[in-house]
């Protein structure tokens, strides 16, 4: 940056015109290096303590020419620290007021709790789902990071209601509770359920006793990270096939195949049709791997005659393209038509 050039170049001045008094006096009255460094100094500084040794007519002539540019290099070198300093201060209050800024404008957005290894996997996969958030972590080493992740953040006590709310917990669809410890995440869930009770939460356990805590706490899910990648890796054994595909489906770099969950509206055109007569799978060459009704049941490998209502959600797998085809069709009020 422009500030930070001119710091850089004052800094090699200063030093060019120190190095450039002591091989000057060196020279011209021939002392030693020790006598050039104090008369170099104490002429740069104009703390006038005297000569060190009697000066000739041609040293009093250099010392004259150092003084003028020793002072005019030491105005640049100050005016160089004073704005660097001062840009880096309003380029962070800047910086912080826009966050400040979107963040009071967002709304129907995820707030997660945390950005340690957990809470950054979390958020990254909803950004790439191009879901809204805004991340709380009390931490300022990952300021950084968050800076470059491009996330909306503040930086304090998630379990703290001033922080919460500042984060738009009134105004949010769902909570991440990814803090380091259970005690914290127990505390940080009574606390934002207090606030909305209407939030979905989402919370992190690392172990299965505190399942219950945090369920009793208000948490809509819990789950166990190190349990789960347990359970991953013996899938990985036992079903290497199976678990490829799932996570070919499940991951959001994939474009060749997804797995999808689409809410459907009561606005759709396909709401109470049979689905032999819809042609989901003649226009969008897709699978419906199940509807998910309103009251919670599952129904899987719906057979031609089932029929898809308002509130349902239907589970899809296929091309990230036609899977927005289908999103369109059953929820038109679709943000861009994309699936959730």
């Amino acid at each position: 940056m422009k500030s930070s050039r001119h710091l850089i170049i004052s800094i090699f001045l200063s030093l060019f015109t120190f190095f450039s008094g002591v091989v000057g006096y060196m020279l011209i009255e021939g002392w030693a290096l020790l006598d050039s460094i104090y008369m170099t100094a104490i002429t740069l500084s104009t703390v006038g303590y005297g000569e060190v040794n009697p000066v000739s007519q041609a040293g009093r002539i250099f010392t004259i020419i150092l003084v003028i540019s020793g002072v005019g290099f030491t105005m640049y070198v100050a005016g160089a620290v004073i704005q660097f300093l001062v840009e880096g201060r309003v380029r962070n209050l800047m910086g912080r007021r826009r966050l400040d800024s979107k963040i009071k404008r967002i709304k129907g957005h995820f707030i997660v709790c945390g950005y340690g290894r957990i809470g950054r996997v979390i958020s990254q996969h909803l950004g790439a789902a191009g879901i809204a958030q805004v991340v709380l972590d009390n931490d300022t080493n990952y300021t950084a990071t968050m800076d470059k992740d491009r996330v909306l953040y503040i930086i304090g006590d998630a379990t703290e209601e001033d922080n919460l709310t500042a984060a738009g917990i009134a105004r949010a669809k769902g909570l991440v509770a990814a803090l380091g410890s259970d005690t914290e995440n127990v505390f940080l869930v009574l606390t934002a359920r207090q606030l909305n009770p209407r939030l979905f939460i989402v919370a992190r356990s690392s172990s299965t006793k505190d399942t219950k805590k945090l369920l009793a706490a208000g948490a809509d899910k819990v789950e166990t990270p190190y349990e789960m990648g347990a359970v991953s890796m013996a899938q990985r054994i036992l079903r290497p096939a199976v678990t490829s595909f799932l996570n070919l489906a499940l991951t959001s770099t994939s474009d060749d195949i997804q797995m999808e969950e689409i809410p459907v509206s009561d606005a759709s055109e396909l709401v109470d049709v049979m689905l032999k007569d819809s042609g989901i799978r003649q226009r969008f060459n897709l699978i419906l791997i199940a509807i998910k009704k309103e009251d919670g049941r599952m129904i899987f490998n719906p057979s031609f005659e089932a029929r898809v209502n308002g509130g349902d959600t239907v589970i899809a797998v296929g091309e990230r393209a036609n899977l927005r085809g289908l999103a369109r069709a059953l929820h038109p009020d679709l943000k861009n038509g994309a699936p959730l």
